[in-house]
């Protein structure tokens, strides 16, 4: 074991931040061209600072924490029903003040409209909003169609056969209750609650069963199930993966899973606490979403959950479920759209930093990948590439257009791929330099392409380049300005100049670095640098590491520790005087959407600090306080128009930082800015399986971690967890330790390890999205979503299926070298198979934490009885994988059968010009294979093997001939047969016919 001894050096001297530290098994790599030192070395002259006050905003407090807060419940009348009018599939009414109005965080709306309409067997609606809507205040209440469409009605009537039963009162003043028809549960009851309806304040609620099982309502970093002492803020910021605070995304639905116990009656009683693992239990999970975008804040109580909005309507959607497969299929398919079915190549390995300052140190990375025959199938670009931080515009010293068009077509012959980052802000030019102009600004200006102040003039705040404008498709959508023309015109032109192949969109909550439009007459300064220092500047080295380094580095540690707490010293601001706490009181008659008189528990606090302010006006009126939660949907939207044209007839390939319902369909996500710590690695299952819920299935997170160093055990760990998410991507931050996975022997064997298994069974996670894209079916997995009536997996979020066929069972603890899991189904006959030794799990008691032996370079990884899962010999590249041989490995359930499925077309079409569905199954001793389509795939199958047969067969027939005894071999101790050397009966391609294979 050789430690690395340069590091106390290095943080005494801040020259060397991008080596690895860590343990070594065999030579260190030559270093890939990384850029080193302050990443301003090479800057021309010093630039203005945009100082750090101008990204304070008032002092306010949250009201959640604010002991002065009014409490709605006490105060306001609520609603009284009248004029009701009931129709085939449900009713209407008109509601009105029961009292005085109470005025508290907005102006009560005295008259609203209710509608409950049931809109299909399963799905509910209630829409309550107000009754009388101008063109002035529309976007107020109603969220645009044209932005975000809403769920139809079927055709039909659905009274009798609903799921669901809505009932009503006004006593003591009006409420709803949502029942499950066929349990009688009551699902959703505002019975005892008021409701409150202000201009700027919404409230409503429901009481819950005792320890309620809810998932969902992101994007947070917390635990899959929710629990019960919890307040989930809706709104979409630029902020780091903060632990319970809101971060990028806003989802508004929530899963509740309820368990009962089945009496020999067949009587369903709920159970709190249902951890008897001799019982008989069944699960039943609905889902509610609430069509709203304001800013939101949901209350998970132990008595039940309150929601609060800070504007829209009440416009609830109801599925009844009764699984979790369910309810996301219901809610893609009538709220959000199916998922974008991805290009094959995207899921391949993609490797990423920020600190690449040239096409050189790119091409270092990918010759060291080549080198240590590690698969990589895409290397991308942080800002570094930019213009200054410019979208659409390289820097010519580093990232030249002719050096590029060599590098990327050497890459493509390669068959890899490059995908370049894009920001949701455009750079303003500085008027008295004719040197800086900037034509994309200038096209955009002409387009009336960017958001404005309340006066009509440009809006500038601040981001990486320094002044920017905000790109309006709020204006574009509504009032028909062109923004969206002219971002589409803008990646066009970009593609001429440079070949990529996917986008990457950040920075789009939206972000800026300043509150309210702070570049404003100071367009002269720019370009300006952003008021904060940038990773490796001084007062901002890099200095954290992951838990538990000090154990296995403890000289470095030690060192680094002793760094940190002087630069920390250092950098502690002289104490101010304490501003006072400001509150805000409605405004009779008008909104106050700067400073809302409700203040959500925001992270940044005051609504304009980090963001767009509230006061951002679209062409045709509208403000960004009614579509802050909007703003990176809509990029992504336009995105994918872009790429459509750039890409003609081609899958748009997009990863996006903020996200709302409905995003999946255009783009996938990555989590954002997560640590290089244990527990950013444990949070990112429960990130990706909430994903799962919103229907954003390309979902993955930056391995390794972003900010901070990571270590060689942390990163062994994490790159082989990572190979199970459907986007596998590597990305750390600017000046801190390089975290390619070539920089540790360790490493380089559990990722090499891992991707062997990753890359062959890729033609089953294109399946996946493929089944995902047609049908809207998760691709990970919960264990409790595969196995609903096990109520002991209700919170298990360190174990994840991938589809139903497998399970993976990382290790997520520093200096372990055993992990716990548990094998779901168990107690009603599921086997279970080791896949790498392919036998079958024994010894395995029903719920049980079970010890699994996982050496660092390991990591388990499961069968379920049952499936069939198609596979290929795996390559260095998605495309040298997909012309290799075909396998197929067949793990038995408990009474010898097995199914599976498999979807062929050319990986890269919008729509395919042919598709080939392929069905496995196994009944009574044969495998048949059911092709049906027209794609004509010519290699052949070299593999099957079949997992838990019990007796050793005599012969092994293909379509009815038997072959030859040395191509299969049956082991008695695993109970496996294996069959090789099939590749010369399938001249002509695997899946071409119809065949059979049978053994007897």
């Amino acid at each position: 074991m050789v430690l690395f001894t340069w590091l106390s050096l290095f943080l005494l001297s801040a020259l060397l931040p991008n080596q690895a530290v860590g343990q070594v098994s065999r030579p260190t790599p030559v270093q890939p061209g990384l850029a080193a030192g302050s990443p301003t070395e090479t800057a021309k002259a010093p630039v203005f600072t945009v100082p750090k006050s101008a990204d304070i905003g008032l002092n306010v407090i949250p009201n959640i924490k604010d002991p002065e807060a009014v409490n709605p419940q006490d105060l306001c009348p609520g609603y009284k029903a009248s004029s009701v009018q009931e129709s085939g599939n449900g009713f209407t009414a008109e509601l009105h003040l029961a009292g005085p109005a109470c005025n508290v965080y907005g102006n009560d709306i005295e008259d609203l409209t209710l509608l409950v309409r049931l809109q299909a067997d399963d799905r509910l609606r209630i829409r309550i909003q107000p009754r009388y809507i101008g063109p002035e205040n529309e976007t107020w209440f109603l969220l645009p169609e044209a932005i975000v469409p809403q769920p139809v009605d079927g055709r039909g009537s659905y009274a009798t056969e609903n799921k669901l039963d809505v009932s009503w009162t006004n006593e003591p003043s009006f409420a709803f209750a949502v029942k499950r028809k066929d349990t009688g549960d009551t699902l959703f009851t505002s019975e005892g609650r008021k409701l409150v309806f202000e201009d700027q304040f919404i409230e409503f609620g429901s009481t819950l069963p005792e320890n309620y099982n809810l998932y969902g309502l992101g994007e947070v970093m917390h635990g899959f199930r929710l629990g019960n002492n919890l307040t989930r803020t809706i709104f979409a910021a630029d902020v780091a993966d903060n632990t319970d605070a809101n971060i990028y995304g806003s989802h508004p639905i929530y899963l509740d899973t309820r368990y009962f116990a089945k009496g020999k009656s067949g009587k369903l009683t709920y159970v709190a606490n249902a951890n008897d693992k001799k019982a008989d239990y069944v699960s039943y999970t609905h889902g509610v979403f609430l069509r709203n975008a304001h800013a939101q804040e949901v209350l998970l109580r132990p008595s039940g959950i309150t929601w609060r909005t800070l504007g829209g309507s009440l416009d609830l959607y109801f599925y009844s479920g009764p699984t979790v497969e369910d309810v996301t299929k219901a809610y893609q398919k009538s709220a959000t759209g199916l998922p974008a079915m991805q290009q094959y190549w995207t899921l391949g390995y993609h490797q990423c930093r920020w600190g690449y300052k040239n096409w050189t140190a790119l091409q270092n990375v990918v010759d060291h990948f080549k080198r240590f025959q590690i698969p990589l199938e895409t290397i991308w670009t942080d800002i570094d590439y930019m213009k200054g931080y410019r979208d659409f515009e390289n820097d010519q010293e580093g990232y030249g257009y002719e050096e590029g068009a060599k590098f990327l077509s050497e890459l493509h012959e390669n068959g890899q791929h490059y995908v370049p980052i894009v920001d949701s802000a455009i750079y303003a030019p500085n008027p008295e330099n004719p040197a800086d102009a900037y034509p994309t600004y200038d096209r955009g200006i002409d387009a009336n392409a960017f958001v404005l102040n309340p006066d009509g003039s440009v809006y500038y705040g601040a981001v990486w380049p320094g002044y920017t404008v905000f790109p309006d498709f709020v204006g574009a959508v509504l009032n028909g300005t062109g923004a969206i023309g002219w971002w589409i015109d803008e990646f066009v032109r970009y593609s001429k100049l440079v070949a990529f192949d996917g986008i990457w969109i950040d920075m789009s909550e939206v972000a800026s670095f300043c509150v309210g439009s702070c570049g404003s007459g100071n367009l002269t300064l720019n370009p300006v640098h952003p008021p904060f220092e940038l990773p490796g500047e001084p007062g901002n080295l890099i200095l954290l590491y992951p838990e538990g380094f000090e154990i296995t580095n403890s000289s470095e540690a030690a060192v680094a520790s002793s760094m940190l707490h002087t630069q920390k010293a250092a950098s502690t601001p002289t104490p101010t005087a304490t501003k006072p706490i400001v509150r805000t009181t409605p405004t009779p008659g008008s909104r106050n959407i700067n400073w809302p008189p409700y203040t959500i528990n925001n992270f940044n606090g005051d609504l304009a600090v980090h963001a767009l302010s509230p006061n951002g006006t679209h062409h045709g009126g509208a403000v960004q306080y009614d579509f802050h939660n909007l703003y990176g949907h809509q990029i992504l939207s336009a995105t994918y128009q872009a790429l459509l044209r750039v890409f003609e007839g081609k899958r748009p390939f997009i990863i996006g930082r903020s996200t709302f319902a409905g995003s999946g369909k255009w783009a996938g996500h990555w989590g954002g800015d997560n640590d290089s710590k244990w527990y950013s690695m444990v949070f990112s299952i429960p990130q990706a399986l909430s994903f799962s819920i919103f229907g954003i299935p390309m979902f993955g997170v930056d391995t390794c971690g972003f900010n901070g160093n990571t270590d060689m055990e942390l990163c062994a760990r994490w790159m082989a967890l990572s190979a199970f998410f459907p986007f596998y991507r590597n990305h750390n931050t600017l000046s801190a330790n390089s975290q390619e996975p070539y920089m540790w022997g360790s490493v380089i064997d559990a990722t090499k390890k891992a991707m062997a298994i990753r890359y062959s069974i890729l033609p089953y996670m294109y399946t996946l999205f493929a089944q995902a894209n047609r049908g809207g079916d998760t691709v990970m997995r919960a264990l409790a979503w595969e196995f609903p009536n096990e109520p002991w997996l209700a919170d298990v979020d360190r174990q994840f299926m991938l589809g139903q066929a497998m399970m993976v069972t990382p290790c997520l603890s520093q200096g372990a070298t055993t992990v716990n899991g548990v094998f779901p189904g168990i107690g009603s006959g599921t086997v279970w198979y080791d896949w790498y030794n392919q036998t079958v799990m024994e010894g395995v008691e029903p719920g049980q934490n079970f010890t699994i032996a996982a050496p660092l370079t390991h990591i388990p990884v499961y069968l379920r009885g049952g499936n069939i899962v198609p596979t290929q010999e795996p390559g260095m590249t998605t495309a040298a994988s997909r012309n290799n041989p075909w396998g197929l490995i067949v793990a038995l359930d408990q009474d010898g059968s097995a199914e599976g499925q498999l979807y062929l077309d050319d990986g890269e079409s919008v729509v395919p010009a042919t598709k080939t569905w392929i069905k496995f199954s196994i009944e009574g001793g044969t495998l048949t294979v059911m092709p049906d389509g027209d794609f004509v795939d010519t290699n052949p199958l070299g593999r099957v093997s079949i997992l838990g047969m019990s007796t050793s067969p005599s012969k092994v027939l293909l379509d009815g001939q038997e072959l030859d005894a040395s191509s299969w071999a049956y082991s008695e101790q695993k109970r496996l047969l294996a069959l090789e050397n099939l590749k010369e009966h399938f001249p002509k391609g695997a899946w071409n016919s119809q065949w059979s294979l049978t053994w007897a």
